[in-house]
């Protein structure tokens, strides 16, 4: 399974609400990802924020640890996906129960208001459905939804591989604690070339 994380603009394009930086140099390993994953038939999970001004994390007075700016508030163009990582027709997951049929397709999209993409509960029905026996991981921001996610689907017991190149971090320091904590909790890393080597 690829597992995309919030690479939307807000994010990858530096005139986004929450640019992090160099993400956008990220976005031809991020297309190759995507296209490999679309022309093996392997399911593509993107997660995505999906803000309103009343969200928690949003605030005008900004810590950029906890409180964040406004950003991908839903409906805006900064909520939406660049061309390389644009789904084709997903099947959107928002907090509210879904019918176990839509779950049969292979793109995912999975709506958030928090780091935590199991913060949704269809997150965790998703991923019981298509009980992938790898994750392949990538997006943005490393140390902080990337870092959610990862350490959300190890403690759910999944095998996760992370690329490194199709990825960027907000903070240098705070993105190489995650790094050392992902390596000890069993996180393989590989390069987008190795994976689609590997497919």
């Amino acid at each position: 399974m690829l597992w995309d994380v919030d690479t939307q603009v807000d994010f990858v394009m530096p005139d986004g609400k929450l640019y992090v930086p160099g993400a956008e140099q990220a976005l031809p390993a991020m297309a190759l990802l995507v296209e490999a994953a679309r022309r093996s038939g392997i399911p593509h999970v993107a997660s995505a924020d999906d803000h309103e001004l009343s969200d928690p994390e949003i605030s005008a007075e900004p810590d950029f640890a906890t409180l964040w700016p406004p950003h991908c508030l839903r409906g805006t163009p900064g909520a939406m996906r660049p061309p390389e990582t644009q789904q084709a027709d997903p099947v959107v997951l928002g907090e509210t129960e879904v019918d176990p049929s839509w779950l049969r397709g292979r793109e995912f999209l999975v709506l958030k208001k928090a780091y935590d993409p199991f913060t949704n509960p269809n997150t965790d029905r998703l991923l019981e459905l298509l009980d992938p026996q790898e994750i392949v991981l990538f997006g943005v921001a490393t140390d902080v939804c990337n870092d959610a996610a990862i350490r959300g689907l190890l403690a759910r017991g999944r095998a996760v591989t992370f690329v490194e190149d199709a990825s960027r971090g907000l903070d240098e320091a705070r993105t190489a604690a995650c790094l050392a904590a992902w390596r000890d909790g069993g996180v393989r890393f590989v390069t987008t070339a190795e994976v689609i080597a590997g497919l």
